[in-house]
């Protein structure tokens, strides 16, 4: 905390020697409220001792008067003030927004979130109070004071000790506070990064069971937050003996010594204009220092100390980007026209046993011949060599920042043509950006990515991406299944592709292939059936679904991936949420963050803890799948056995240990 202090200050005293034209007109416009406060209390002691209590009512008027114009002047100067503020802390957020949206692209800072929009706003409104009320209070005191001086100096020897004494009790507290402020904002950033963390793998929480275990770690981030801010609010406490001190004994003083003061030369006017002094400008400004500077002001420097210090590179694997990330607004196909696949002899991949490798190679190179396919683009696609593989990554490296942790580090990764690869992993470990890669929507920071035998940059026409969040357009229904296509295919292949992927009654409720489409009257998965039927018309040889399949239930996502696995000249990546995807391909890419292995589902349940924790965390009702042994992971009503005991509770599928249950029996005996 001390160590950050000295670099503060020479920000700061920086930041203001660049404006002082701007302090200048400040200090300016403030010195009409020192005059305003000065004649407002010398004019009402006057109008008492010279205008009513010597009987001249005309008198007293007057100086009444005098002191309305000074407040008329005071408010057109503190008009003015409120213009010079905006030119001193305006450009203050504009820096710190600069520096925390240029740390967050080069850390891939989770708490990016909070400091934009939480702690910059803090620091912007706060230090705009505290320029208002630190200098209503300078100024404010030094009329009071002067007006104290001019109407008997006996009045300061009563008003100026408890007043320092009331300043002087409420700084001692500024460094306690500080701190109790800087832990409070230290754990309201930990449950923006919670939160963060939660939403992004809410999906994997619930299929894999664990919402007790995220809630509990919810739980106590949000108990941290609120212990700090009870003990903050503890500290608080003494702003207000502070502001009674310094403010309200002055007063009472007053009173008190008021026959000692006329023996010294005070006059009954000077007694009221002594307490107008008192009551409407010191202890208002007092107030308002006391109160902003307190809480405020401490939040200040601790969040400029946040806001500013120097960025360091995360280390831990929790800060790995958002897998999601990058891809928001994906429109699920290819930027181009199509063109034709490119077959493949062989749909399986060689076997090989997994191995934790950091440069992973998955499939073989070469392999049989590869013949020209029959889609519906003008030219026909062909490899430039003989067996091209279908994805080829060469040493890659890719991290979101040029000082975040890589995600991927010196990554080997071949595909041969017709290959089936899922992809599998914890939420946020970089599967949808190994899918950004291969599609060319993200370039790694080193090595190669390759597809179909060229650059990818130049064969994205030779890909269809269908990301989560499925794009559908207004119109009619078959230019949105279509459009991928350079050449309008014939009704009966467009009618085949809907029936492939499970869309054709969608398809037919909809009004069939010239029905009027309004995306925001389909639902999240009749939104995905469309993208999957497009994906699979388009004449590409690569097809790779990020988690396209997530808003259909278990059985329309197996009919989906089958119909791409099977489509000739296919070569398929799945980024899988449920664990039937990888039971369904040639080969499983497994990743961890640190090391990567690749195998077919019984070589990874073998070699792979991390597999074997995700394959016993998932679990999907068997009968849909057709377990192979018959095993209904998720009770319901009608499973054999039921003999209306079973109720239907919610549809995910959770697998209840039975150790897990009170009386450690099974129900009812089955």
């Amino acid at each position: 905390m001390t160590t950050d202090a000295p670099r503060l200050r020479t920000e700061g005293l920086r930041f203001l020697n660049r404006r002082r034209p701007v302090l200048a007109r400040l200090a300016g416009w403030s010195l009409l409220e020192a005059a305003q406060t000065f004649l407002f209390g010398y004019a009402v002691a006057r109008a008492l001792d010279h205008g009513f209590l010597a009987g001249r009512t005309a008198g007293g008027l007057g100086w009444l008067a005098a002191a309305a114009v000074a407040v008329a002047a005071g408010a057109y100067g503190t008009g003015r003030v409120f213009r010079a503020v905006s030119e001193l802390v305006e450009p203050l957020r504009d820096g710190l927004v600069r520096r925390v949206v240029g740390r967050a692209l080069a850390e891939a800072d989770h708490a990016a979130v909070s400091r934009l929009t939480h702690q910059v706003e803090i620091a912007r409104d706060t230090f705009a109070g505290l320029v208002m009320v630190s200098r209503s209070f300078v100024f404010t005191a030094a009329g009071a004071l002067a007006g104290l001086a001019s109407l008997a100096p006996v009045l300061l020897l009563v008003v100026v000790p408890p007043l320092v004494l009331g300043l002087g009790l409420f700084l001692v507290t500024l460094r306690p506070m500080a701190r109790r402020q800087e832990t409070f904002l230290a754990a309201d950033e930990a449950v923006a990064v919670t939160l963060d963390a939660t939403a992004a793998g809410l999906r994997d929480i619930t299929a894999a069971g664990a919402e007790t275990r995220t809630a509990a770690e919810a739980e106590t981030r949000f108990a941290a937050e609120f212990r700090a801010a009870r003990t903050l609010a503890r500290w608080s406490v003494l702003r207000v003996l502070a502001v009674a001190v310094g403010g309200r004994l002055p007063v009472i003083l007053l009173l008190v010594t008021a026959p000692w003061l006329l023996s010294r030369g005070a006059t009954p006017g000077d007694m009221v204009g002594a307490l107008t002094y008192l009551m409407y400008a010191l202890l208002p400004a007092l107030q308002s220092l006391m109160q902003t500077l307190g809480t405020a002001g401490s939040r200040l420097t601790v969040v400029l100390r946040r806001l500013t210090q120097p960025g360091r590179a995360p280390t831990g694997p929790e800060h790995t980007a958002p897998e999601g990330g990058p891809l928001a607004g994906v429109a699920g196909a290819p930027s181009g026209p199509g063109a034709d696949p490119a077959h493949g002899a062989g749909k399986a991949l060689p076997a090989a046993t997994p191995q934790p490798v950091r440069r992973l190679r998955t499939g073989v190179r070469g392999g049989a011949p590869v013949r020209e396919g029959a889609g519906w683009g003008k030219k026909p696609f062909r490899p430039a060599g003989p067996a091209q593989p279908a994805v080829e990554l060469r040493g890659v490296t890719f991290a979101y920042g040029p000082h975040a942790e890589p995600v991927f580090q010196g990554l080997d990764l071949i595909v041969p043509a017709g290959g089936h690869l899922t992809v599998v992993g914890p939420s946020g470990i970089g599967k949808s950006t190994l899918a950004a890669l291969v599609a060319g929507l993200l370039e790694p920071a080193g090595g190669e990515v390759r597809l179909c035998g060229e650059p990818v940059r130049g064969a994205v026409h030779r890909r269809a991406l269908v990301p989560q969040e499925a794009y559908v357009f207004s119109g009619a229904l078959r230019d949105n299944l279509t459009y991928l296509c350079p050449d309008p295919p014939p009704d009966p292949a467009v009618l085949a592709s809907a029936r492939a992927v499970g869309a054709y009654e969608l398809l037919l409720r909809l009004g069939g292939l010239d029905a009027a489409v309004a995306p925001g009257e389909l639902s999240a998965g009749e939104l995905q059936l469309i993208a999957l039927a497009r994906a699979h018309l388009a004449p590409v040889p690569v097809v790779l679904l990020d988690e396209a399949t997530c808003h259909l239930d278990p059985a329309a996502e197996a009919r989906a991936e089958r119909a791409f696995a099977e489509r000739p000249d296919t070569t398929l990546i799945v980024v899988a949420h449920r664990i039937s995807s990888a039971r369904r391909a040639d080969r499983v890419l497994v990743m961890d963050g640190t090391h990567a292995v690749c195998g077919s589902h019984d070589e990874l349940i073998r070699c792979s803890a991390l597999y074997r924790d995700l394959a016993g965390g998932w679990s999907e009702p068997a009968g849909a799948l057709g377990d192979a042994n018959g095993v209904h992971a998720v009770a319901g009503p009608g499973l054999p056995g039921d003999r209306g005991h079973v109720v239907a509770h919610r549809p995910v599928g959770q697998v209840q240990a039975v150790g897990d249950l009170g009386d450690v029996r099974p129900l009812g005996g089955e």
